[in-house]
């Protein structure tokens, strides 16, 4: 494992919500719990679904976090690197990946990387913690040439209600969440790439059922394609672009017409030259 904790800012843009110790070991407590572990399964299992990387090639997760959306894609020949702002994260992404992964110190916003450098990417419940959601879709595309995975808690949600309840009544890391929608992220992603290929689906629409019930009612194609499920996977290809310069011919005429007499084009001209030759 390579810990990168060094890293330049051109100019001052908004950064992330950073993680402390506490929300650190808070994250930890919340994923070994057996009904939340099954949640987070069938979350990850949409994203693998959804994105199908490749063998021999490269995967980034933006917002790594403690590493258990980056665990999926173990020992499937994947080039694997994470980046997240928050030292506690990383610190307990390094003990549960140990050197299989590549951990960077970083913000979603300002990522240190090369453009086109990552065959995949995923934005695993990041978003929402991010100032500037927007920017961190654009540095994504930057960096990444074949498809993004995005993982959110979608705004129009019984999941994200029940969160927006919880927060009035105790403090949590959500109180620094901006949930969003498929539709908020749809248009942001078309803003910086255009009508591009771009898929969803979600998971979690019944919150309040028991996880195991919820594991196999969800693993089927009629509640995944419902726009109200707690946790919606956005697929994007961001299709490479290339600009069009215009080129000029330049072919000689032997004989310049006078006014009024007929001149020949110049394809033509081209064609007639290259068969007395």
């Amino acid at each position: 494992m390579h810990l990168q904790t060094g890293f330049f800012f051109h100019k001052k843009i908004p950064m992330s919500y950073v993680f402390d110790v506490n929300d650190a070991l808070n994250y930890e407590r919340w994923a070994a719990d057996e009904k939340n572990r099954l949640i987070l399964d069938l979350q990850r299992r949409l994203m693998v679904d959804m994105l199908r990387p490749g063998f021999a090639q490269s995967l980034l997760d933006i917002g790594c976090g403690t590493g258990f959306s980056l665990m999926p894609f173990f020992n499937k020949g994947i080039e694997l690197t994470g980046i997240d702002p928050s030292p506690y994260m990383l610190e307990m992404a390094g003990k549960n990946l140990g050197s299989r992964v590549d951990l960077h110190r970083g913000y979603a916003e300002n990522l240190p990387f090369e453009d086109n450098c990552f065959n995949y990417s995923i934005i695993f419940l990041t978003l929402e913690f991010c100032d500037d959601p927007l920017r961190a879709l654009e540095e994504a595309c930057r960096v990444t040439r074949d498809r993004i995975f995005i993982g959110i808690f979608n705004r129009f949600s019984l999941y994200v209600a029940h969160r927006r309840f919880i927060r009035i009544i105790r403090a949590s890391v959500y109180d620094n969440a901006c949930f969003l929608s498929i539709g908020e992220i749809r248009r942001m992603l078309f803003s910086l790439l255009g009508k591009v290929p771009l898929r969803w689906r979600t998971v979690y629409q019944l919150p309040w059922l028991p996880a195991s019930l919820v594991y196999r009612m969800e693993s089927t194609e009629i509640f995944q394609s419902s726009p109200f499920g707690g946790f919606a996977g956005i697929v994007v290809d961001p299709l490479p672009r290339f600009r069009a310069v215009p080129l000029a011919l330049r072919c000689r005429v032997k004989h310049p017409g006078s006014s009024g007499e007929r001149v020949a084009s110049c394809a033509g001209d081209c064609r007639n030259e290259k068969l007395e030759n």
